[in-house]
């Protein structure tokens, strides 16, 4: 992804920002890292921020007709908000397993389908889905070691996708270019 790209597209900017910053509080919360703070902690930035802004960022994405970003921030919208309303609900460990390994299917279908996005695309959703896999397997075999494996890659999944939209934002570099050397070598 280009600087002059990224800079001049507000809404991944936009879905990116957000979205990093949600999975950062719900990563970190799901560590255990900081005392008394824990993934439900988050649900308040998971519902506005994660759940409505990023369905609204979907849907202006949509309307400028860029479908693969409004399906992601939609659907992740769906995702977030659903989670943060029915956090601490009485459900049991089983039915919160299956909620988060269905939607790592969703960020298994986001990261196949953002082939040609670059690290702060197919990084993010391939991290997330990783997360939410562990996750997932941790709730239903009551392993909390995996939840708070999973919370640190959800957590490295929100920086990344915080600094990919700061450095649409700042101008920062969003890609490594590749040396020149070998091809210099050859001729």
């Amino acid at each position: 992804m280009s600087n002059e790209a990224a800079a001049g597209n507000t809404t991944a900017t936009l879905g990116h920002l957000a979205l990093g910053l949600t999975l950062l509080a719900f990563g970190l919360g799901s560590t255990g890292v900081i005392d008394h703070v824990g993934s439900a902690d988050a649900a308040g930035l998971a519902t506005w921020v994660g759940g409505v802004a990023l369905f609204l960022v979907g849907l202006l994405a949509l309307r400028a007709g860029n479908s693969a970003e409004g399906t992601a921030y939609s659907a992740l919208g769906a995702f977030w908000f659903t989670w943060g309303t029915g956090v601490g609900d009485s459900g049991s460990a089983e039915a919160a397993g299956l909620f988060l390994l269905l939607w790592a299917l969703l960020a298994l279908t986001l990261t196949m389908a953002s082939g040609g996005s670059g690290l702060f695309g197919q990084g993010v959703y391939g991290l997330l889905f990783v997360a939410l896999l562990l996750m997932g397997i941790g709730a239903l075999a009551d392993n909390s070691g995996l939840g708070k494996a999973g919370g640190w890659i959800a957590a490295v999944a929100g920086l990344a996708a915080w600094y990919g939209a700061t450095a649409a934002v700042a101008g920062w570099p969003t890609s490594v270019a590749r040396s020149r050397r070998g091809a210099a070598a050859a001729s």
